[in-house]
C-alpha cells in the first residue's frame, strides 16, 4: 500500500510542477476579472498530474482485474473525455453547451459500463445523473484555494473503507494524487486545477459513488453516502436556484457561492477551506456512527444535517452578501 500511495503522490506532485512549467511557458494564466476571486495572473491546468495518476491506476487495475474489464474501460474514457474538454478549455475558451454534450457522453459511456456489469438500469441512469451532477459541481465549487481538492482527498478516503477491490485502490490512487497536487494549491495558490481537473474529479468521485453504491449490502444505507457531499451539493444546488429564480445567465461565471463570499469577506481562503474540510470530516463521522442505527434513524439524522448546512449556507449568504467583494488572493480557479 505504502508504495502505490507513494507512486501516485509523487505522480501528482511532479505532474504539478511540470505543468505549471509548461502553463507558464505557454501563458496559461487566468487573469483578475470583475468576476473571479483572485487578483494576480495564475498558471491553470495543474490537474493534468491528477488525471495521470489516475489512468495509471486504471490502467494497471484494469490489468490485474480482467473480471472488472467492461466497468474500468468505461471509468478511463469517460475520464479521457471529460479531461480531454477542460484541457482544451484551458488552452482557448469552449462553449459551455459544447463542454456540457461532451461529458454527457462520458457520462453515458460510464453508464453504460455500470449496465454491462450489474446489468440493473436503475444503476445506469444513477450512474449517468451522478457524473453529471458531480462534474460540474466540483467545477462550480472550484474557486478558492485547495478547496476542491480537499475536499476530493477527504470523500476519496471515507470512500476507501466502503470500496473493496480494485476500486478501493484507484480511490486511495485518487486521494494521493490529490495530496501531490495540494502544495501548489494551498495555502497559497501557484497553479490552479483548470476544467481539466475540477471536472475530472467530479467524474472520478461520481463513479467511485456509484460503484460504492452498487456494492452496499443494504442500499438504504446509499443515503450516509451524500452526507460528505452535503457542503458542496447545498453551496453549489442553493446558489444555482436563487440565481435561476433571479433570471441571472446562471451559467456564466460569478463569485455568488457561500464559499467565496466568506473567503471575500474574511479576506482569507485558508480559512474557508479548512472549515469546508472540516464539515466534510464530520460528517463522514456521523455516517459512520448511522451505520449501525435504524433505516428511519437515518433518514432523521440525514434530513437533519442537510437542513443544518442548507440554514449555515443562508447564514453565510445573509452575512456577506451586502460586503464588497474584493479581489481576493489567489485560488482555485479563476474562472468562477
Amino acid at each position: 500500500m505504502l508504495f502505490w500511495l507513494s507512486l501516485h503522490f509523487i505522480i501528482g506532485l511532479t505532474g504539478t510542477w511540470m505543468v505549471r512549467g509548461y502553463a507558464l511557458r505557454r501563458d496559461l494564466l487566468d487573469h483578475p476579472g470583475e468576476r473571479r476571486s483572485h487578483n494576480i495572473p495564475t498558471p491553470r491546468g495543474g490537474g493534468v498530474a491528477i488525471v495521470i495518476a489516475l489512468l495509471v491506476a486504471a490502467c494497471v487495475l484494469g490489468w490485474r482485474n480482467p473480471h472488472q474489464f467492461i466497468l474500468i474501460a468505461g471509468f478511463t474514457m469517460g475520464l479521457l473525455l471529460v479531461a480531454g474538454v477542460g484541457m482544451i478549455d484551458d488552452h482557448r475558451p469552449l462553449s459551455p453547451w459544447l463542454r456540457l454534450s461532451v461529458q454527457a457522453m462520458a457520462a453515458g459511456i460510464f453508464a453504460l459500463a455500470v449496465a454491462g456489469t450489474w446489468g440493473d438500469l436503475s444503476m445506469a441512469v444513477l450512474a449517468f445523473v451522478a457524473v453529471m451532477v458531480l462534474t460540474n459541481i466540483w467545477n462550480f465549487m472550484d474557486g478558492i484555494n485547495g478547496i476542491a481538492a480537499s475536499q476530493a482527498t477527504l470523500v476519496a478516503v471515507g470512500l476507501a473503507f466502503v470500496l473493496g477491490g480494485s476500486w478501493f485502490w484507484l480511490t486511495l490512487a485518487l486521494a494521493a494524487a490529490c495530496l501531490g497536487f495540494l502544495p501548489f494549491n494551498f495555502p497559497k495558490a501557484r497553479i490552479f486545477l483548470g476544467d481539466v481537473g475540477s471536472g475530472s474529479l467530479g467524474f472520478a468521485l461520481a463513479a467511485l459513488l456509484v460503484t460504492a453504491l452498487a456494492g452496499l449490502g443494504q442500499p438504504s444505507h446509499g443515503i450516509l453516502l451524500l452526507l460528505p457531499l452535503s457542503a458542496f451539493l447545498v453551496d453549489s444546488g442553493l446558489t444555482l436556484l436563487r440565481r435561476l429564480l433571479m433570471g441571472e445567465r446562471w451559467w456564466t461565471p460569478h463569485v455568488q457561492h457561500a464559499y467565496q463570499r466568506w473567503a471575500a469577506g474574511a479576506g482569507t481562503h485558508a480559512l474557508v477551506t479548512l472549515m469546508y474540510a472540516g464539515w466534510t470530516a464530520a460528517a463522514w463521522m456521523l455516517a459512520w456512527w448511522l451505520a449501525t442505527r435504524t433505516e428511519g434513524q437515518m433518514t432523521l439524522w440525514c434530513a437533519l444535517w442537510f437542513t443544518m448546512t442548507a440554514a449555515l449556507w443562508g447564514w453565510l449568504q445573509h452575512s456577506y452578501s451586502n460586503r464588497k467583494e474584493p479581489q481576493a488572493a489567489a485560488i482555485g480557479k479563476g474562472r468562477k
